[in-house]
This record gives structure tokens, sequence and C-alpha cells, in this order.
């Protein structure tokens, strides 16, 4: 039996990271979040180098990325990952605060699979990622390499 698979949360904000695992609580989901604080971390932890070279192989069914981040921002981030052919499948959403249009393109145009304005009220962020943990555990249909195991709770 496989082990489960994370979602990679890459924020660099406490407070962002605090409410964003609160949220996925209610969902009963915040054990298999695995947070990286910048792009560098992020960076490690999906190809196994520094802290995490004791990482299971499998990677995460989603990753939920900031695009303002520290070391390595989140498009250099994205990039890297669309341009591997061992990461190019996994779904990216850039989770950020930005409204800006270059943004917005720039972020598509690397090959992100979804783009998400932080929302602003818990409440409201914690609907955005019931919706967004729907979508890429239940509704869609992943490439076999990235299949989810977060069905419901599980």
């Amino acid at each position: 039996m496989s082990a489960l698979k994370r979602i990679l949360l890459v924020e660099d904000s406490e407070n962002d990271v605090t409410l964003i695992l609160a949220a996925f609580a209610e969902a009963h989901l915040a054990d298999k979040v695995v947070v990286a604080n910048d792009g560098q971390e992020a960076l490690d932890y999906l190809y196994r180098q520094g802290s995490h070279s004791g990482r299971p192989a499998e990677n995460p069914a989603v990753v939920l990325l900031d695009l303002k981040l520290p070391r390595v921002d989140g498009l250099q981030v994205l990039g890297r990952m669309k341009s591997d052919p061992d990461l190019k499948l996994v779904p990216v959403v850039m989770f950020t605060s930005s409204r800006e249009e270059v943004d917005l393109v720039r972020s598509y145009s690397l090959g992100a699979n979804a783009y998400v304005i932080k929302p602003v009220s818990f409440l409201e962020l914690e609907s955005a990622l019931e919706g967004l943990r729907v979508f890429w555990t239940q509704v869609n249909e992943p490439p076999p390499d990235t299949a989810s195991v977060l069905k419901g709770g599980e």
C-alpha cells in the first residue's frame, strides 16, 4: 500500500500558513499538508534534497504556490517544475494575494494549472481551500503518477 499523497503548501507568511492549516484542519487534512516556507525549501522538497532527502519518492497530489517568496520566487519554482519531466504533471495552483495581470499571465504561460487569489476572511479562505481540495482530489482526474489519495479526509 502506497503512502498517502501530500499537499505541498509553499508560503512564507506565518500568519497565512496558520490560517491555511486551520482551514485544512476543518476538513481533517492538516496532517496531509507539507509546508515549505520559501521557494528553495519547496525545490528541496520536490527534488528530495537537504532536509527532505529522506522523503518518499512520491510527488505531492497538488502544490499550492505563493508568488512572492524569499530566496526563490514562486514563478521560478513553477518554471523549474514545469520544465522537469518528473514534476511537470504535478498540478500547481498559484495561491497568492497578487491581483496583477502580469503575474496571472506569467503564471499560466509557465504552466500553472490554476490561479487563485487568497481570500481575506477566514470563512472565504476555508471555502476556497475546500473547493480546491474537492476539485484536485475528487473531481479532477490526475495523471497516473499523481493519483490522489486525499478523498474526503481519509
